[in-house]
């Protein structure tokens, strides 16, 4: 049985470790750009900046060393900064 494969569970222990830790970092990353929006605002400074966003994505595309692919890296980050913008605007609503 796949359950009992000590080998295939290693592996499961180790991503789900992973896992835990992606969602620790992303929920940082939304605490972060919460107390920045907050500051920009404070500075009549607009929250959204494309310029810095495509810094983002060309010193994370420099950084990458695979094996994720420059477009895979692209589709995560893109959607992981409008996934910030998100849960930021949904903690102003609470």
């Amino acid at each position: 049985m796949i359950a009992d494969d000590a080998v295939i569970k290693q592996y499961r222990e180790q991503i789900s470790d992973n896992d835990l830790k992606i969602l620790e970092a992303l929920n940082k990353r939304i605490q972060l750009v919460a107390k920045l929006k907050t500051y920009k605002e404070s500075q009549s400074i607009s929250f959204v900046d494309p310029a810095r966003e495509d810094w983002v994505m060309t010193y994370l595309s420099r950084s990458n060393r695979g094996p994720i692919s420059r477009e895979g890296l692209e589709e995560v980050f893109r959607m992981i900064l409008a996934l910030t913008k998100k849960e930021v605007a949904r903690k102003e609503d609470c």
